[in-house]
């Protein structure tokens, strides 16, 4: 199975944790960037080093958490080559793949419950991009970002 990279900031924690179990149950290697506790932390330092690992293919996805997904999101999203989605629900996790292509998987543990936490991560993981006519819009953005 393929090797999944996660990380989160202080208010992001609990929510890793669950989801690293289950991802260990899925059987699939993870790459834990921490924190390991909730001592305040900069959601910035833990997007990078997961961004990283995902661009490096040391991990074939990213999951990143804090406390809306929001920050982990927006910053994920500045790293080039990186499709961040912020989901809430099972279909965007699945259209965030199938037609975006999105490589990095950002929840908020202060807005989405474990349980669907756990449901939101597995329709990530199990959808796959469909390319055709997609592609051509993920190209589109790739060009947008190479513009920067």
């Amino acid at each position: 199975m393929a090797t999944i990279a996660i990380a989160a900031d202080h208010a992001g924690v609990q929510l890793k944790a669950e989801l690293v179990g289950e991802l260990g149950r899925l059987g699939y290697a993870v790459t834990d960037f921490g924190p390991a506790d909730t001592t305040s932390v900069d959601y910035p330092d833990f997007a990078t080093k997961v961004t990283t690992a995902v661009n490096a293919q040391q991990a074939e996805l990213g999951v990143l958490i804090c406390g809306t997904g929001m920050g982990m999101a927006i910053t994920a999203n500045k790293v080039h080559g990186i499709r961040a989605a912020l989901c809430r629900t099972e279909f965007e996790a699945r259209m965030s793949r199938m037609h975006n292509d999105a490589n990095v998987l950002c929840l908020g543990q202060r807005v989405t419950g474990g349980g669907l936490a756990i449901e939101i991560l597995k329709a990530f993981l199990a959808a796959k991009f469909e390319g055709g006519r997609h592609a051509a819009r993920v190209e589109k953005i790739r060009r947008v970002e190479a513009q920067r």
